[in-house]
């Protein structure tokens, strides 16, 4: 029997299959590599995102006649003390409103338990007290697990800073020299192949720098709609919460869930079920305004991606990476799938391609530094 004695179909569906094997083949190893350079890869890809918010600020220095050098500098340490002086506020603020807080919370306890007692439940004193020393024995029997996970959180901790160092360090050179290292990684390629892989890093680059600036948009308007709603409503700590609400709506869909839960839990302990009624009203107007006009209108227009394709590549991130992949799943599928579309147009074919060096090195560098991005 020969090739030809087959059905169309059954020879059509067998190139088919054996093509995705290898790429699914190919993909799993890859994600088994990253998975155990996670240690490595997260900070660049932080790095890389800081880069993609960055750089505009880079090339109006630039454009004021500054060095690049200088403008490197300055551009990340303004960065640095943005972010530390926000950090020490929020531990200001944090710090006063505990004492009111803590307040709030034991008259709140002191409601739960009389709802406890009065409500449909009918829990009397002696039935709760059961249940809390219950509690406090089970602490007790599992105290060398709950050891366990103090000592891995403060490894955690420390992985977080070294990463935060890592992500610091190589987003200088990003800054500096990112224009280069990219010349120098398409030069190690084929010269048949480095016009199409030239081009289509560029555009993904390009929809990535578009998806962060549009995400610190959606944010801000997230993190501002839900704080000054806890602020007039007397929620405490609205200004932590709104800084809360900015950095988790980096992660889509699951970050503006948590940050919203927590805004409503401090209404619910601070101010009553009625205050509580209302944040959650103004959470979810927030969040209707995110994802009706920000989301569709400008997300959609800079990342081309559709609202599915943003949840399950969501859902994706976090079952394979936790809150790493729920975080760079959808700037990786933004950049996939811009680097896909123009591969498959054959953009470079019509497009201005750079004329990349025969055989770059690691120390190479163009003609005039100051003429790259």
């Amino acid at each position: 029997m020969t090739d030809a004695d087959l059905p169309f179909s059954l020879r059509l569906a067998a190139a088919w299959s054996w093509r995705l094997a290898i790429i699914l083949a190919v993909a799993s190893a890859a994600l088994w590599g990253l998975a155990h350079l996670s240690f490595l890869v997260i900070p660049l890809l932080v790095a890389a995102l800081l880069a993609g918010l960055l750089g505009p600020v880079v090339a109006w220095l630039r454009r004021a006649r500054v060095p690049r050098g200088l403008a490197v500098a300055l551009t990340e340490l303004g960065f640095i003390g943005i972010v530390v002086g926000l950090l020490t506020l929020v531990g200001r603020q944090i710090s006063a409103g505990l004492v009111q807080l803590w307040d709030q919370a034991l008259a709140g306890l002191t409601e739960v338990q009389r709802w406890l007692a009065e409500g449909p439940l009918q829990i009397t004193a002696s039935q709760l007290q059961t249940y809390i020393d219950n509690g406090k024995n089970l602490l007790h029997n599992n105290q060398s697990g709950l050891l366990n996970g103090v000592l891995s959180v403060g490894s955690s901790a420390g992985h977080i800073i070294t990463g935060a160092l890592i992500a610091l360090f190589v987003l200088v050179f990003f800054l500096l020299e990112g224009e280069r290292i990219w010349m120098f990684l398409v030069g190690l390629l084929p010269r048949a192949a480095r016009a199409a892989t030239d081009g289509a890093g560029r555009a993904g680059w390009v929809s990535l720098v578009s998806y962060v600036r549009v995400q610190v948009l959606v944010a801000a308007v997230d993190a501002v709609g839900i704080g000054a709603g806890a602020a007039i409503l007397g929620v405490p700590l609205a200004l932590p919460l709104g800084i809360l609400v900015f950095v988790s709506s980096f992660i889509p869909v699951v970050g503006a869930l948590v940050s919203g839960a927590v805004a409503v839990l401090l209404a619910l302990v601070a101010n009553g079920f009625v205050n509580a009624m209302v944040m959650l009203a103004v959470v979810v107007a927030v969040q209707q305004l995110e994802s009706h006009i920000l989301q569709p209108l400008v997300m959609g227009r800079a990342v081309a991606l559709h609202p599915v394709a943003v949840v399950l590549s969501v859902a994706a991130g976090s079952y394979l990476a936790g809150i790493p992949g729920a975080l760079f799943a959808v700037p990786t599928l933004a950049v996939a799938n811009s680097a896909v579309r123009f591969i498959s147009a054959r953009a470079w074919e019509t497009d201005r391609a750079l004329t990349l060096p025969e055989a770059p090195s690691a120390g190479s560098a163009p003609k005039n530094p100051d003429e790259t991005s």
